[in-house]
């Protein structure tokens, strides 16, 4: 293992006990259900990271699996009695099978066309829970949605809560940063880099797009799941294209197809409303200003930037002082 694998690994073990220890810490429920909800937004970002960032498909219906998972899993303990652990997987299973169902067709499209057709695929899963009174409660939403429980002990609160959603959301980011850096994680981002050059090598395109985009929402599905048994309340609006688009912006200002960078910024984006609550009347405009200057960030290449030249130039004498530069004179 290099240096910096090494270094990478020992923060990563560094930032996970910090996050197991984090309810000692005498830190405030409110608190505690902001780094939760930092935790599904980590799951539902890392996994749209999956078909948008590494295979390079934009998807604009990632609310819509959200949402099945969340009313898959709240149904099934109300109505069918079903332990809240056990919801979750069917959950899971539920979600995927609908990405493999719109998945099939739309991923024939590309660029435009299939965020088109995903986003109007998580409007009409939206509407048709408004519509389905007797089984979702229409606009009125579910109510009274048990929260787990293990051994006799409910997960009322969220200081209970919080190492339940740390262990699956650890368990979901490890699953999809091995998904990414295995031979089918290599096909996908050759799929993104040329489709045609990937079909030439072997690769059956459609096959694997499909099935980077099952597996994203499987895991949007338990970001549901886990949703709904958090808040105990859910309702059709709250999983409106709004969530789509910030789950995207999540994946794009995180760069496309780095799962560390998503995580890292589907926290900044969970917790920046939560901080600027206290501009009142100005806080969603500060929050939209925000996200369009790092969105103009990433679009202007400040490498050319004169200051940034300079600084540049000064690191590779320093390097070369040090004898630290590379063959053939690299920095």
């Amino acid at each position: 293992m290099s240096r910096a694998k090494k270094i990478k690994s020992a923060l990563l073990l560094l930032l996970l006990a910090a996050f197991i220890v984090m309810p000692f810490l005498g830190i405030s429920e409110y608190v505690l259900r902001v780094l939760i909800l930092c935790f599904l937004y980590s799951i539902l970002a890392g996994s749209l990271n999956l078909i948008s960032g590494i295979t390079g498909q934009v998807s604009m219906g990632h609310a819509a699996f959200y949402a099945i998972g969340a009313y898959t899993s709240a149904l099934l303990s109300m109505r069918a009695g079903l332990p809240v652990w056990l919801g979750l997987p069917c959950a899971a299973l539920v979600a995927g099978v609908f990405a493999l169902l719109i998945g099939h067709p739309s991923l024939k499209l590309t660029g435009g066309y299939l965020a088109v057709v995903t986003l109007g695929f998580s409007e009409v899963v939206r509407l048709l829970l408004i519509n389905m009174i007797d089984l979702t409660n229409g606009n009125i939403g579910l109510s009274g949605i048990p929260m787990p429980e293990f051994f006799g002990v409910t997960l009322n609160t969220n200081s209970r809560y919080y190492p339940y959603a740390l262990i699956i959301t650890v368990l979901a980011l490890v699953l999809l940063s091995n998904i990414e850096h295995s031979k089918f994680g290599l096909k996908l981002r050759a799929i993104k880099n040329d489709e045609i050059a990937a079909e030439v090598a072997g690769i059956n395109v459609h096959r694997s797009k499909l099935i980077a985009f099952t597996i994203a929402g499987m895991f949007a599905g338990v970001a549901g799941a886990l949703y709904a048994h958090l808040i105990m309340y859910i309702d059709p609006n709250v999983f409106n294209t709004d969530v789509s688009t910030t789950i995207l912006a999540m994946v794009v200002l995180g760069g496309m197809g780095n799962l560390y960078g998503t995580v890292i910024v589907a926290f900044i984006l969970t917790i920046l409303p939560e901080a600027l609550r206290g501009f009142n009347t100005y806080r969603l405009l500060v929050y939209g200003i925000i996200l369009v200057l790092a969105m103009l960030s990433k679009a202007i290449d400040f490498t050319q930037f004169p200051l940034f030249v300079r600084l540049s130039g000064y690191r590779k004498k320093l390097r070369k002082k040090l004898g630290l530069a590379g063959p053939a004179g690299r920095g």
